[in-house]
């Protein structure tokens, strides 16, 4: 079975990437942890995952936000979760 899960974090209010944001990848403990790359994205954050309940944790630049968690399921195969945030907003949605 594998599993593996990339992002990517846009920042809405400036119509652009966000690069240099920190996302951690957590079960029970911290699993892995990467920051976006100039465009934005980090194309593998982890690979050759188990099944089950992971929360990923974004740290964008922002006044309001310290920290922007979800909690995700993951069965067989590729996900991707981005993360479109502004200062005082932000929405996530499973992409492809």
């Amino acid at each position: 079975m594998s599993i593996s899960i990339s992002t990517h974090v846009l920042d809405v209010e400036r119509g652009k990437p966000a690069n240099g944001v920190r996302v951690e990848l957590w079960q029970e403990d911290l699993v892995t942890a990467g920051e976006t790359d100039g465009d934005g994205r980090i194309a593998e954050l982890a690979s050759e995952l188990e099944p089950g309940i992971y929360r990923l944790l974004f740290r964008p630049d922002s006044p309001f936000f310290r920290g922007v968690g979800i909690e995700v399921q993951l069965d067989e195969g590729h996900y991707h979760v981005p993360l479109l945030v502004s200062s005082y907003s932000c929405v996530t949605y499973r992409g492809s």
